[in-house]
């Protein structure tokens, strides 16, 4: 009686409270919808950090560099500008030795990150594979705080180098756990393409608004507060991740099947076209990010600002590209291959007619049909990724979604190092023709998956009430609730077996739950 009435004393005070309202949001967490809404909330947050880390460095490390080399006599250093000059992508009547050696240590700079996810991913999807989604997106989370506070206290280019490739190990868990995370959350297709496709407007949103996000607040608050910014809400989305992923996900990870090595997954026919496409379809943004603004200069006479504000309203097509593939891939899934052909053929005629503009608004309708034909192309590919794991192999996504991110790093790792050297020995117009013929060459290519996106998902909720073996993470843990609850099944045993293809018989047809 008197430990009853102790216990109902404690009940009723402030610790009580807060245990009763813990009680409360670890039951409205356990809620699937509620849950899976708030995962793919942490998962945007995530990618918009990671973007607008990338981009947000672009108004401030010119000067930063530059004081830099302005600081160098005092340091022993040749004397130098203060202030690059103007750079010309003919080669002729440009800045002094002092000045390229700053812009190749700001191509170096820029690649770095891109770099280092090339080197780790590979590494990182099967660890992603083996430990699950949340312990490496955590990882990845904090790895970003860290490279955001070492970027603010930063003093010289070696410390601005190790925070730009700390970012690159922060985005190759960051990034490949969270996209994972999504496929693995969202198992049906249309809500699948719908997730990963905000997922994609956050990024495409992060890269747009950083430039201006990142030169205003150096400009009025100084060259830490940026970087400051993103940590904190770095900090602010890992702990929403830890009230998200606490209620029921270490049963799902202990019933975690055996991934397929990412090796075997690169050798995957299928998977090696969408990773093509999507090398493919990111060159034009990723060789024309270091060297629009030099050829507009030169061409129209366009200001730094103007430079940046030419990709501002490539933002509208980019949503609308992401909005429109959701919807027809709701109506018509199995043109997935079709819709990121489209997107390739117009990546290459935007890329053959951006320099033949003459004007600065002339020049935005090209970048606008850049930006739509890569939302068509990522919206469409990005969920035919995990399609094919689950449809050939099992329904574990960090190795395929680490083979995306290797494909994007490739591009933007090329970039800021080859791009120059391009232009410097071709010029700007036969780049951009050789980018956009490639993009048109590849569309035929996907073809390939006229076939495969036919297939029938193996997480299909009639194939489970059907007692289908499980094919997947999905199906396993449904039917292991179903033999504890006495319905039947086949138990965990079956969940975990190796599906290597989908055979006719249970893969063919066009039945899209």
């Amino acid at each position: 009686m008197e430990e009853a009435a102790a216990a109902a004393a404690g009940s009723s005070g402030p610790r009580g409270a807060a245990e009763r309202l813990r009680a409360a949001v670890g039951r409205a967490l356990q809620e699937a919808p509620r849950q899976r809404r708030l995962l793919l909330v942490v998962v945007c947050v995530a990618l918009l950090l990671d973007n607008m880390l990338y981009m947000v460095i672009v108004p401030i490390v010119p000067d930063f560099v530059a004081s830099m080399g302005a600081a160098g006599p005092r340091q022993g250093a040749p004397p130098g500008p203060a202030h690059p000059g103007p750079r010309n992508a003919s080669g002729g009547g440009g800045p002094p030795a002092p000045a390229a050696n700053e812009d190749v240590k700001i191509g170096l700079l820029f690649a770095s990150k891109a770099l280092l996810q090339l080197l780790v991913n590979p590494l990182s999807g099967p660890f992603i594979d083996r430990v699950g989604y949340v312990l490496p997106l955590l990882i990845g989370l904090a790895v970003l705080v860290l490279s955001t506070a070492v970027f603010a206290f930063a003093e010289s280019y070696g410390t601005l180098f190790a925070a730009r490739s700390l970012q690159g190990l922060g985005s190759a868990f960051a990034d490949t756990s969270g996209i994972a995370l999504l496929a693995d959350a969202y198992p049906e297709e249309a809500e699948r393409n719908r997730a990963l496709g905000i997922a994609l407007a956050f990024i495409s949103f992060g890269s747009l608004v950083a430039p201006p996000f990142g030169g205003l607040l150096y400009h009025f608050a100084g060259r830490r507060v940026p970087f400051l910014a993103l940590g904190g809400l770095a900090l602010l989305d890992a702990a929403l991740l830890l009230l998200a992923a606490r209620p029921g996900w270490a049963r799902a990870r202990e019933n975690r099947p055996v991934g397929t090595p990412i090796h075997r997954l690169m050798g995957d026919p299928y998977i090696a076209v969408v990773a093509g496409a999507l090398t493919t379809c990111n060159i034009p943004l990723a060789f024309l990010e270091p060297t629009i603004a030099t050829w507009m200069a030169g061409r129209m006479g366009a200001s730094d600002w103007e430079a940046g504000l030419a990709w501002l309203p490539a933002f509208v097509p980019h949503v609308l590209g992401v909005y429109l593939t959701i919807r027809l891939a709701d109506r018509y899934p199995h043109l997935q291959w079709f819709y990121g052909a489209l997107g390739l053929v117009v990546i290459g005629a935007s890329s053959c007619t951006l320099p033949a503009c003459r004007t600065f608004w002339q020049l935005v309708l090209p970048l606008c049909g850049i930006c739509f034909g890569i939302a068509l192309v990522d919206t469409a590919l990005l969920p035919t990724l995990a399609f094919l794991v689950d449809v050939r192999y099992v329904s574990v996504y960090g190795s395929v979604y680490a083979i995306a991110d290797i494909s994007y790093s490739l591009a933007y790792a090329l970039g800021p190092i080859v791009a120059g050297e391009i232009v410097h020995s071709f010029g700007f117009v036969k780049l951009n023709l050789g980018m956009g013929l490639a993009n048109v060459l590849y569309a035929p290519v996907l073809l390939a998956l006229r076939n495969i996106c036919k297939m029938k998902p193996s997480h299909s909720e009639r194939n489970v009430l059907l007692d289908e073996g499980p094919k997947g993470l999905y199906d396993t843990i449904r039917l292991e609730e179903r033999a504890r609850q006495g319905g039947g099944g086949k138990g965990a045993d079956s969940g975990r077996r190796d599906c290597p293809g989908a055979s006719g018989e249970d893969s063919s047809g066009e039945d899209y739950t």
